[in-house]
């Protein structure tokens, strides 16, 4: 975002702040095309001018990549010149309060402007080349709600009064309360091509063809994942299969060819962790912060950018 150097900018050398890993991460793609997304997009219907949408955008993605919260984040732009600069911000401009910083953040949600960013961002990287497109890693992990689980003597199954979007699911025998984050992840180049957010309660095969781009050569995915029009379907959309089969009743051994088959796949999968591990370790996600599944899903569509966009830049000075 180009703007008129201030006086205050022209006397300061231009390293103070300087941070080449934003560098990398402001050059890597046009911002500009994402400015149309946010346009008008405003905090709060009255009060002063807002501040423009493209700052704001990048100022929530500078909060996702440094998990910071509201008065963090505040507090960053104030003192750090390298998050000003990203921001577009010069040194006299104005500084967005934690309050402008919190109502954009549940503006840009309701809107849906964060997904559609998302999709923007992986259609510029696609056009460099670093979407590999030779196949698809479905997978999904558990985040645990804001609030703490409802008391038992809430009930079997009871919701939280202040966090409604927040539900039950079971893994591994234990009772989890909270949301899922599904992913559709390039193989090769490990970019987040698709993302779904939801409820814990909906299964992992429920949302499996929102993860399909439709242009990769292979699907690979759990058993859980497995059925037999999804099979069929990609047959004939001419993606080859590569789903684990898994024992029903009328098998309930694996033939051998079934389980070299599954292992092998098994193999390719394995990379879809280290996004799940990145989200939880890195950026420090294996929590939700916001109240509703509209907000919760905006932040995670958030780190599905920042991650990419981290990855590939690093790809590219590698």
């Amino acid at each position: 975002m180009s703007r008129q150097l201030s006086l205050a900018d022209a006397l300061v050398d231009r390293r103070l702040g300087s941070n080449p890993a934003l560098d990398r991460i402001e050059a890597l793609i046009e911002w500009s095309r994402l400015e149309p997304l946010v346009r008008g997009v405003r905090g709060a219907e009255r009060g002063r001018p807002p501040y423009e949408g493209l700052t704001m955008l990048k100022a929530h993605y500078l909060q996702v990549l440094h998990g910071l919260s509201d008065p963090g984040l505040e507090q960053a732009l104030l003192v750090r010149l390298d998050f000003r600069r990203f921001c577009g911000l010069s040194l006299d401009d104005p500084t967005p309060d934690e309050t402008t910083i919190c109502r954009f953040r549940l503006a840009v949600a309701r809107a849906g402007v964060l997904e559609a960013c998302l999709a923007e961002i992986n259609r510029q990287l696609d056009q460099m080349g670093l979407m590999l497109k030779k196949g698809t890693l479905v997978d999904a992990t558990i985040v645990s709600a804001t609030h703490a689980p409802p008391r038992p003597e809430a009930g079997l199954g009871a919701s939280h009064p202040r966090e409604p979007g927040a539900d039950w699911t079971s893994k591994n025998g234990k009772s989890h309360f909270g949301y899922k984050l599904h992913v559709g992840v390039d193989e090769g180049s490990g970019l987040i091509r698709k993302a779904v957010f939801t409820a814990a309660r909906i299964q992992d095969n429920e949302v499996t063809e929102q993860l399909i781009s439709g242009d990769e050569k292979a699907v690979y995915a759990d058993r859980i994942y497995e059925s037999k029009a999804r099979r069929a379907a990609l047959k004939q959309q001419g993606i080859k299969d590569r789903i684990m089969h898994r024992r029903h009743k009328y098998m309930p051994v694996l033939p051998p060819w079934q389980k070299r088959r599954n292992q092998l796949i098994s193999r390719h999968r394995a990379p879809v962790e280290s996004v799940f591990s990145a989200l939880k370790r890195i950026y420090r996600k294996g929590r939700t912060r916001c109240h509703s599944l509209t907000a919760n899903a905006a932040d995670f569509f958030a780190f599905a950018v920042v991650f990419n966009l981290r990855r590939a830049a690093n790809v590219l000075t590698a």
